[in-house]
């Protein structure tokens, strides 16, 4: 039985699924802020809502809840003072999480997948207000933070929904075995998807929804209570995820504390001990390597999910466009202050030069071209604050601060005043000039705006630094500049090697730190920096397990 709301968005779940088979481009959710798309009245609404939000306590219970905690403080600088229930006692709070589990299980795929998306739906209806709470929240601008927070985020939520949907669908719900014989046998069989227990989403500060919701509808879709456990810094965002879940599952007649919020005092290290409680079964986690790694290694009774840092690569050799190329570099560099996991690090070429349309460059006169092009991008505050957002927290200061100690500072980064908030900070990025042998600097990721240049002794090594430093440290992206096809294979196969996905020759409007759901594969599972992939069918189809009854037929 499909229910009304599958009914309702069975046409959306049918484009999703389609996109995932044909890694076509698609998108159900417009990433244009623009008023021809949303309305005139769209953007002053949503960040009214934002605003409303400030100083008050956020209307969520939390089972087992203990006092509040307001733990938020805007990246452009200011506090935002909200409130939320602390979570206290786990007992409860997962008491509550797995009360309402037996009636969702049996709700089946196309009842739970119809919830939500209607869930994706509601919260598409609040995007601008999203956009300002994720901008507030990680320090991204408001565009990036619409389209990266809200737009894609439900794209990539509604991909999540769409592969766990083929997945449980697999299996018929009932089948008639029949073995022909003397003795003919006639069996009928019913296969019931059955979820794993309590799922643990840990956000982390700089995506809170983008890379939390695939996680969360994976979970909740294959009929998994979820509790999620927001960045002390980044709750507000996952909070209105929460409160939206809520009210579309009691409308639906279903237990709201099947998705609940545990806010937390940074102090508490709540994400430690939820996820290793026995009725936690699935985690999802964003951020370091170290807590990351501990998951992995501690969280025994659960699946864990991990996505953790790496060094991103681009290799250069050579260019049939010197100009573009380095406007491309200069722009992934940029992007929300270089503050992404998939964003370029290492810049590999020959210390004898790159052979270009505008002849062969230096090493230094490539850092100049990048230099050029960041210019043109950021040499004005106004469009810079733009791109570059504000700095998410003082770590990230801290290495940029760091970043020059060794090497040849090519491009310095200098701080840009905010237009419309004074007490952001706000940074350009820097480009270090290196070695290959200086690889104690470039084999640490360095998160936040710093970029280096490493001269090889020619592609070659600069290929098998590559492979080195992905198959020890890991990376979430690469890329390729080359007007060799023998380069092109070498680095194809390099790339296969350590399982990492490569970009080649991007001279356009495509940017390596970015990726399009239902085509692209955010993350590989095949190297170091994560265990996992947004989103394949392994990434979904362990939440489930699907348990069969059997009968004989008269």
């Amino acid at each position: 039985m499909t229910g009304p709301l599958l009914d309702k968005h069975r046409e959306k779940l049918d484009a999703a699924v389609a996109a995932c088979a044909s890694r076509e481009h698609y998108s159900a959710y417009d990433e244009s802020p623009s008023p021809r798309v949303y309305g005139e009245s769209a953007a002053a609404e949503g960040k009214a809502a934002f605003e409303a939000w400030l100083g008050t306590s956020f209307p969520l219970t939390t089972a087992g809840s203990d006092g509040r905690v307001a733990t938020e403080r805007s990246p452009y600088g200011f506090d935002l003072e909200i409130t939320y229930p602390r979570a206290h006692d786990l007992d409860a709070l997962l008491a509550a999480a797995q009360s309402g589990m037996r009636a969702w299980r049996d709700a089946g795929p196309d009842g739970r997948a119809g919830v939500c998306i209607e869930i994706l739906e509601r919260l598409h209806t609040r995007v601008f207000e999203l956009a300002n709470a994720v901008q507030h929240t990680s320090g991204q601008a408001f565009v990036m933070a619409f389209q990266a927070g809200g737009a894609h985020a439900l794209d990539r939520a509604l991909e999540a929904i769409a592969y766990a949907w083929v997945e449980m669908t697999r299996t018929p719900r009932t089948a008639v075995w029949e073995k022909p014989g003397r003795v003919p046998l006639a069996m009928e069989k019913t296969f019931t998807v059955v979820p794993r227990g309590v799922a643990l989403v840990i956000g982390c500060n700089t995506f809170p929804t983008w890379n939390s919701w695939p996680g969360l509808f994976a979970s909740l879709v294959t009929g998994n209570p979820v509790v999620v456990k927001p960045h002390p810094s980044a709750v507000l965002p996952l909070a209105i995820t929460v409160a939206v879940c809520q009210e579309v599952l009691a409308e639906a007649g279903f237990d709201p504390a099947l998705v609940s919020l545990a806010a937390e005092e940074p102090a508490d290290k709540l994400a430690a001990a939820l996820a290793v409680r026995l009725e936690v079964r699935l985690v999802d986690y964003t951020g370091g390597n170290a807590f990351g790694d501990w998951l992995e290694q501690n969280a025994r009774q659960a699946v864990v999910f991990t996505e953790k840092a790496g060094v991103n690569t681009v290799v250069v050799d050579s260019t049939s466009s010197f100009a573009a190329m380095c406007a491309n570099l200069a722009f992934s560099f940029a992007l929300y202050t270089g503050q992404m996991c998939t964003a370029p690090q290492n810049v590999y070429l020959p210390a004898a030069g790159v052979a270009t349309d505008d002849g062969v460059k230096s090493p230094a006169e490539v850092a100049a071209g990048i230099a050029a092009a960041l210019d043109r991008l950021l040499g004005e505050d106004a469009r810079a604050v733009e791109l570059l957002g504000a700095v998410v927290n003082d770590g990230v200061l801290a290495r940029l601060d760091a970043a020059g100690a060794r090497g040849r500072v090519y491009v310095e980064s200098r701080a840009v005043t905010h237009p419309a908030y004074p007490d952001a900070t706000v940074r350009t990025p820097t480009l270090v000039g290196l070695t290959a042998a200086d690889s104690d600097v470039y084999e640490q990721e360095c998160f936040g705006p710093v970029a280096y240049l490493v001269e090889t002794a020619g592609t070659q090594e600069s290929i098998g630094l590559f492979r080195e430093t992905v198959r020890e440290h890991g990376a979430m992206t690469a890329a390729l500049y080359s007007t060799s096809e023998e380069v092109v294979q070498r680095m194809r196969e390099a790339a296969l090697d350590v399982g990492v996905a490569l970009s080649e020759n991007l001279l356009g409007a495509v940017f390596v730190n970015q990726s399009a759901a239902y085509s692209d594969f955010h993350g590989t599972g095949a190297n170091p920096a994560a265990n996992a992939s947004y989103t394949d069918g392994a990434y979904v189809a362990s939440r489930f397990r699907v348990i069969q009854s059997r009968r004989h037929l008269p």
